[in-house]
């Protein structure tokens, strides 16, 4: 059996923080992890910067519900799924991902939570487990499935190099510099033939 697992921000829909930052006139909200690859660093950062501008959950739940996915994404899952398992293995929020899973057909998610107090404000959050793109991908190889992954950004790298076959969707220039060793696709079709040929050379 195949696995695909794919990271979802940058890969299915755009960017939340950045479209969170744009829209509320943030631009340090902007930092993602293509800029800061120590989680635990970017979201202390983001959740003391909500904190000094009094800004909460529903605040970036009202700009979530605004957004969809990237143009051709729910095709390119759509089509995906009809020959392979898919997965979406994501450093974003349970909270946050609900309204683009419906639009992206309520694909399985394996993602984090937040921790807001009662005035809605995010006070902290909860890991699932520590480094649990790559985690996953090792469990579903010890399920005996061959595993393919694409992401975009520093965190997703374990996740690649974890898998049977690891690919770069439209990552940022340092990543592709600092990683030759993934392929590249910046586009769906070229996203679906890399991870084609990755399931064929597995067999």
């Amino acid at each position: 059996m195949q696995i695909v697992c794919l990271d979802l921000e940058g890969v299915l829909v755009p960017e939340i923080w950045i479209e969170f930052a744009e829209r509320t006139g943030i631009p340090e909200l902007r930092r993602t992890t293509r800029d800061e690859p120590d989680y635990d660093v970017l979201m202390k950062y983001r959740l003391d910067i909500l904190a000094r501008r009094g800004l909460g959950l529903p605040d970036i739940q009202e700009v979530i519900a605004g957004m969809g996915p990237m143009s051709g994404a729910r095709e390119f899952l759509d089509a995906l799924r009809a020959q392979y398992q898919v997965v979406i293995l994501s450093d974003t929020f349970y909270e946050f991902a609900k309204p683009l899973m419906h639009q992206l057909g309520w694909p399985t998610l394996f993602c984090h939570s937040l921790v807001a107090n009662e005035a809605g404000l995010l006070v902290d959050y909860r890991l699932r487990m520590p480094n649990q793109k790559q985690e996953a991908v090792r469990r579903f190889k010890e399920l005996k499935f061959k595993v393919v992954a694409a992401g975009d950004s520093y965190n997703d790298l374990a996740m690649l190099g974890e898998a049977h076959g690891g690919i770069l969707f439209h990552p940022p220039e340092s990543v592709v510099r600092d990683y030759p060793q993934f392929p590249v696709a910046l586009n769906y079709p070229a996203l679906r033939t890399e991870i084609d040929q990755a399931f064929a050379r597995t067999a």
